[in-house]
């Protein structure tokens, strides 16, 4: 059941990841507020960094920004290294039963 709710919230950070890529396109069309570069990557750390990713690319926002083109992969590669090594560790089943 643990694995569920971790599943949830990687597809729920990463769908805000996405989403934030879009909105923060957007604002930068209509010259408004826009989300901090700080947001994004606190939002791909925490595990988001594939749904920034393809945000990125998909609406091409921030894709000449080289922290963002090389940052972000570095960070899905970490992602990546973090899920496994807490799936296979048990850390997520000790965390929550204890």
């Amino acid at each position: 059941m643990i694995y569920v709710y971790f599943a949830i919230y990687i597809l729920v950070i990463n769908l805000i990841g996405y989403l934030t890529m879009y909105i923060d396109k957007k604002k930068a069309k209509e010259k408004k507020y826009r989300i901090s570069e700080k947001f994004f990557f606190l939002t791909s750390l925490f595990g988001g960094s594939i749904g920034v990713y393809i945000g990125m690319y998909k609406f091409r926002h921030k894709t000449k920004h080289l922290a963002f083109t090389v940052g972000i992969p570095l960070l899905i590669i970490t992602n990546i290294a973090i899920i496994i090594y807490l799936i296979y560790s048990d850390i997520l089943v000790n965390i929550f039963m204890n």
